[in-house]
């Protein structure tokens, strides 16, 4: 059975991929800080659990140790820090660029370095509009996710020849939930996490000789 690694587990898009991929016969391992509140995911999913603060390097390489050789490891987490440049606390502003970026590369690292021994893999990486259009009172955000698209960019260059599949998506505009439904007028004004899902599930079964190293999605409303 091949295996899937989420990193940054939650109830939202990571549900989708979770549910899906059990759905497509992967064996499913859920990460995050707190996994008490994936068990009912894992539960309906068939998936393991495990503790692990993206940000800290010894706290990754267990979790990759501790669930073997994933064909496929997500990299889902994101910390938002707002304000004005001039009042940011800068112990925030280190934890958003540790989550946003660093934790992307301690994940890449260590998934690369499982990957290029058998010349495959798949490693996707969660971007957001903040990636590509830094928003006025969230430049903390927009560094991390600027970085975390830089890192997608040139582990693709470096690790497509060999073999190794990496792409960065970004979700541009709102994804809905139970805490973000969609509007009463409807029409498709918030992304399905289900369609992006969808989409991760198409990267992974892109043919070599047309990988993609980035897709965007956003809905009608959203304005590039």
């Amino acid at each position: 059975m091949p295996q899937a690694l989420i990193i940054g587990a939650g109830d939202g898009l990571s549900a989708s991929l979770a549910r899906l991929l059990a759905r497509e016969g992967y064996g499913v391992a859920l990460a995050a800080r707190n996994p008490a509140k994936l068990a009912a995911l894992a539960a309906e999913c068939g998936a393991t659990t495990h503790a692990c603060d993206a940000a800290e390097a010894g706290q990754v390489a267990a979790l990759f140790a501790a669930t073997g050789e994933a064909e496929v490891v997500v990299y889902n987490p994101s910390y938002r820090t707002r304000g004005p440049i001039a009042e940011l606390d800068p112990a925030e502003v280190q934890r958003s660029l540790q989550v946003c970026a660093f934790g992307g590369f301690l994940a890449v690292r260590e998934a690369a370095r499982r990957m290029l021994p058998r010349g495959s893999g798949t490693i996707l990486l969660t971007g957001a509009s903040a990636g590509v259009k830094g928003y006025p009172l969230s430049a903390p955000f927009a560094m991390g996710k600027f970085a975390l698209r830089g890192l997608a960019q040139s582990a693709a260059r470096e690790l497509h020849p060999k073999g190794v599949h990496v792409a960065h998506v970004v979700v541009d505009g709102g994804i809905r939930s139970a805490r973000r439904p969609e509007p009463q007028q409807g029409g498709d004004t918030l992304l399905d996490p289900d369609a992006i899902a969808e989409t991760y599930l198409h990267l992974i079964r892109q043919p070599r000789s047309a990988w993609s190293w980035e897709i965007e999605l956003r809905p009608w409303v959203e304005k590039f």
